[in-house]
């Protein structure tokens, strides 16, 4: 019951915290990256995942966060989107990644396109006074591409062998 509650909660919960966070303060702190990266293991090692799986698991994080270092290094992301993704894709493994990867740059497109146009237009003084949004209004400020990793991953999450191990069932009738 306790992992079947896990695998339900955890991930969604910390990747909407890291979406939120992002929207909020144009950060994405360390600790929910080393969260997942925690949350990660100990549900592969409570679930029984082989060997062989869990280090598939890893390489797919490794190979995100190389890549995804490599484009923090040119100024294209933010290393905390950086991070988010590469812990993102240590719990999607090979199995979804390029569906993880392909959602989460839609989302990242559409979100950037509708940002441009906010910022085109003048903040209402009503909204003014919140600093998160004027930020966000901000023409020099980046996108929040933290958000389009939680919405992309968010979609691919139910179709993961994490929520096909759940028992609803079970859960249902406690």
């Amino acid at each position: 019951m306790i992992l079947d509650t896990a695998r339900l909660l955890l991930f969604p919960a910390l990747m909407a915290f890291a979406a939120a966070s992002d929207l909020f303060t144009m950060t994405i702190s360390n600790r929910v990256s080393l969260a997942l990266a925690a949350g990660f293991t100990v549900l592969a090692v409570a679930s029984g995942m082989s060997g062989h799986d869990f280090l598939m698991h890893v390489a797919a994080g490794a190979l995100v966060l190389t890549i995804a270092f490599g484009c923090f290094a040119m100024g294209w992301v933010g290393g905390g989107d950086a991070k988010l993704a590469a812990a993102a894709a240590l719990w999607f493994g090979f199995a979804h990644l390029m569906n993880y990867l392909l959602y989460a740059s839609l989302f990242g497109g559409a979100l950037t396109l509708l940002l441009l146009q906010f910022r085109q237009w003048p903040l209402p003084v009503s909204f003014a006074g919140q600093p998160w949004l004027a930020r966000l209004h901000a023409k020099e400020t980046g996108i929040p591409y933290g958000i389009a990793l939680a919405i992309g991953a968010l979609m691919i999450y139910p179709e993961t062998e994490w929520m096909k191990a759940v028992d609803l069932a079970r859960l249902a009738l406690r």
